[in-house]
């Protein structure tokens, strides 16, 4: 009497569609397996590929939702996080433009084609805290100049892209280095 039932060997592969997203192609693997074989139990197989697979979209799903979608989650706290050692690194980028043009620049944008030059690598002038998928461009950090362009001003707008508001993200400057720099944080130092 001969066995038509499948061998193990292919139920591994299946268990394999669980791994996420590299999962999807031993997934499909499986599926098609699965058809040829669906006399000897094939339809096991496919229903294993399908759920390794779904088991990949409701990962990356949530992830995404959560990550671009939610307001409030973890993600946008980690987002405010992030922001506050991208200032403070934006500011040594400032300070190094006049350093070498003797002027601040006008516009964070002119920034980027200097980041190209250095050796020093990538300069990030957008918002992390800002995550609204129907704008068209992200949005940048909050940048002016002040005081005839001697000083400026630089922050994230935060979570509800409004400057001047309480969730407004600053750099982490000592009153120190604030003394050297032309960064200045408050409203009331801008008017000295």
């Amino acid at each position: 009497m001969r066995d038509d039932r499948l061998s193990r060997f292919p139920y591994i592969v299946g268990g394999l569609s669980f791994i996420p997203l590299i999962g999807i192609f031993f997934g499909i693997i499986v599926i098609l397996w699965g058809l040829i074989k669906i006399r000897q139990g094939g339809w096991k197989l496919i229903l294993i590929g399908i759920l390794g697979i779904s088991l990949t979209v409701i990962i990356y799903g949530t992830l995404f939702y959560k990550g671009f979608v939610e307001r409030g989650g973890i993600f946008d706290k980690l987002r405010s996080q992030m922001a506050q050692p991208m200032l403070t690194d934006l500011i040594k980028n400032i300070e190094y433009y006049k350093l070498q043009k003797g002027t601040y620049p006008e516009r964070l944008e002119e920034l980027i084609p200097e980041s190209k030059q250095r050796s020093q690598g990538f300069i990030m002038i957008y918002d992390p805290t800002c995550v609204d998928l129907k704008m068209k461009e992200p949005r940048l950090f909050y940048y002016e100049l002040i005081n005839e362009g001697r000083n400026y001003r630089l922050f994230s707008s935060g979570l509800d892209g409004l400057p001047f508001t309480e969730d407004d993200i600053h750099p982490i400057v000592t009153e120190e280095e604030m003394q050297n720099i032309g960064y200045i944080k408050d409203q009331k130092e801008a008017e000295e």
